[in-house]
């Protein structure tokens, strides 16, 4: 029931009791306090947790939104009033009462969102106890005392009705949400990707803005009631490397619920968990399109009979024959089957692709239609379009890079993590060194002129939580060996001990590679010592003699790599040109949300069809079937002819 004072009978349920009646009681006390109080405000009435609220359409009535949901009551936010526009005028940058409905359910637990989103809803199981006077008063106090000069942010107040404590968590706008979204309409002429002067920080940094200046506030993205990425962030305080802050959200992807984690690992607290939440907002813009849904269905057959430019997905890789016999529920791709495409951008021609939805869109609904999974590689985020390009660009070629070398077991160049000129790099290897690891680099440039390098940290005495991996890319080859040793110093003091929690099921994975299904076991089951021997081929049998260690910029000079510029855009023309000039392509899709525009930032999806795409689950490994990953080494001059089957890494590659 929604109304100040005066509400009209609530419509009467099976057996005579009025479904809403709580909600009109509990309404018309609010009103009466709110007159005692001398407040004009009307309130807005409604239950939370009743009704699936991301397929129910928006149903709210005039006057401040009050949803209840068991003990507690939701005020806000104040419609029309709260926020202020977003930066690119866009009215939909305020969030409404569906938002906050939406919002909410998000973060709700497993089975209650199971029972909203896949059951027939909720029911009250009896009268609830706490609509008395008392909270009533509470309630309209808080109502009361809203104003629409309030801040910047718009915001919504949690009120206990039986203790009657409140509190105040900052609500974001939900892009998809139908009442206030401002969709957009995917075409050619918007997927144009302008990339404007992006002049950079500071020497030897690719950023073109302080990690500060974003408007971040912690509990707008991480809170309770109504958190854009979830109900909490974690300070891993135990961690004896990196401030480490971990966060996660969950999204319907058909029939089940994905946990999406994000994180930050800096030296301090402050900046890991903006870093995780930047992180965060860019995995949460490339699972699927928030603004922007796919305005193409067609088949490949007849996109190209049309002379459309189309990005086609067999470039990309496929699973092999074995798979699909294996999973007969995920159909195969073929050219005549009817596929969602999106636009993109060909920086390498400089005109609009199409793109399949589901190889730039990582969890698009509907998991039978997904004839691949796709990864977040390729996806970034950054304070420009350029500067999200460059990063986007930077991790395709380290992810092929790194899958190359491992599946073709190539011995690399080792560096000498000494010779570089950064303190907190040696103090960092020093530091892992105190807790029994070693930490050792390799040059993994082996198709562009790009510095790749490898990370890995290997526990000396051999034991449990043998080993982990990481890497970096960039045109400074000493930003590309800090990514790589962030990587495996956050998760290399902590290795031993999920090594030992965990170890019957890594045991058993290590005696069978299919049971390595998941993005975690990959990087978990080097943990266990026998995995050691995959990795000789790179590290050298134990106790062999360690060849020879060369310095970073003996191996990265100047006549081997791109030179940076002064400013982001010029780095990512020479990129591109490089990777063309070898026969690639590279593609972006614009991913950005309206509220990653409102905070100056911007999202895309870079692909290079034909390098080697990162899979998870041994059975998925599209690589290890693409005529690059037989090609690849003979090109790069490391084989004197193609790779035989036979001669590929038979263990799953083992990328974080």
């Amino acid at each position: 029931m929604r109304t100040a004072e005066a509400p009209a009978p609530p419509a009467p349920a099976r057996g005579g009791e009025p479904a809403d009646a709580p909600y009109g009681e509990l309404s018309a006390l609010i009103g009466r306090s709110l007159a005692r109080l001398g407040a004009a405000q009307a309130v807005d009435v409604g239950p939370l947790g009743r009704r699936d609220a991301f397929r129910a359409a928006p149903d709210a009535g005039p006057g401040v939104p009050v949803r209840v949901y068991g003990r507690h009551a939701v005020v806000g936010p104040l419609p029309g009033a709260d926020g202020v526009e977003g930066a690119n005028g866009a009215d939909g940058a305020r969030p409404c009462a569906h938002c906050l409905e939406r919002r909410w359910q998000a973060v709700r637990s497993v089975a209650l969102r199971e029972a909203l989103e896949l059951g027939d809803g909720t029911r009250a199981v009896g009268r609830s106890p706490y609509g008395t006077p008392f909270a009533a008063d509470a309630v309209a106090a808080v109502v009361a005392g809203r104003t629409a000069g309030e801040g910047p942010r718009a915001a919504v107040h949690l009120v206990d009705l039986a203790s009657l404590t409140v509190r105040r968590y900052p609500l974001v706008a939900d892009p998809e949400c139908p009442g206030c979204g401002l969709p957009e309409r995917d075409s050619a002429e918007a997927a144009v990707l302008t990339l404007d002067a992006a002049p950079k920080l500071r020497p030897g940094s690719f950023r073109t803005r302080e990690i500060g200046s974003y408007d971040l506030p912690t509990d707008a993205y991480a809170n309770p009631v109504c958190g854009a990425l979830g109900p909490s962030v974690v300070y891993d305080v135990s961690s004896t490397s990196t401030s480490a802050t971990i966060g996660s959200f969950t999204l319907r992807s058909g029939d089940y619920l994905r946990e999406t984690f994000w994180g930050g690992h800096a030296d301090t607290f402050a900046d890991s968990v903006r870093i995780g939440i930047l992180e965060g907002l860019e995995r949460y813009a490339g699972m699927r399109p928030r603004t922007r849904a796919a305005a193409v269905h067609a088949s490949l057959d007849a996109l190209t009979a049309d002379g459309a430019d189309v990005v086609d997905p067999r470039r990309c890789g496929l699973y092999s024959p074995d798979f699909h016999r294996r999973n007969p529920h995920i159909t195969p791709f073929t050219p005549g089957r009817e596929i969602p495409w999106v636009w993109g951008w060909s920086l390498s021609r400089g005109r609009s692709v199409l793109v399949p939805e589901v190889l730039t869109y990582y969890h698009t609904p509907g998991l039978a239609g997904r004839f691949v999974q796709e990864s977040s590689n390729g996806c970034a985020s950054g304070g420009s379009t350029a500067e999200a390009v460059y990063f986007g660009l930077m991790e395709v070629v380290e992810r092929d890079a790194f899958l190359l070398a491992w599946y073709g077991r190539a011995a690399l160049p080792e560096i000498d993590p000494a010779s570089s000129e950064r303190p907190a790099t040696r103090q960092m290897v020093a530091r892992l060194a105190m807790y029994g690891y070693e930490a050792r680099f390799f040059d993994t440039a082996l198709t562009f002129p790009f510095p790749v390098v490898t990370g890995v940290a290997v526990r000396r005495d051999g034991g449990l939580g043998r080993m982990c991996f990481g890497a970096g890319a960039g045109l400074d080859p000493e930003a590309a060996l800090a990514s790589a040793l962030c990587e495996i110093a956050t998760d290399a003091v902590n290795l031993t001990g999920r090594t030992e929690r965990e170890e019957g099921r890594l045991r058993a994975m290590a005696a069978d590679f299919d049971r390595v299904a998941a993005l975690h076991d990959h990087p978990l089951v080097y943990g266990v010592p026998e995995m050691g021997a995959h990795a000789d081929f790179l590290l050298g049998s134990p106790g062999a003699p360690t060849p020879p260690r060369h310095g970073l910029r003996e191996l990265f000079h100047d006549g081997r790599t791109l030179r940076p510029a002064d400013d982001v855009r010029d780095d990512v023309a020479a990129c591109v040109a490089a990777v063309t000039a070898a026969g690639y392509e590279v593609v972006a899709v614009d991913q950005t949300t309206p509220q990653q525009k409102d905070l100056g930032l911007a999202t895309v999806g870079v692909l290079v069809p034909g390098l080697l795409p990162i899979d998870f689950g041994w059975t998925r490994q599209r690589a290890l079937g693409m005529p690059r990953m037989r090609s690849g080494l003979r090109e790069a001059g490391l084989r004197d002819r193609d790779l035989l089957p036979a001669e590929l890494n038979p263990a799953p590659h083992p990328f974080p």
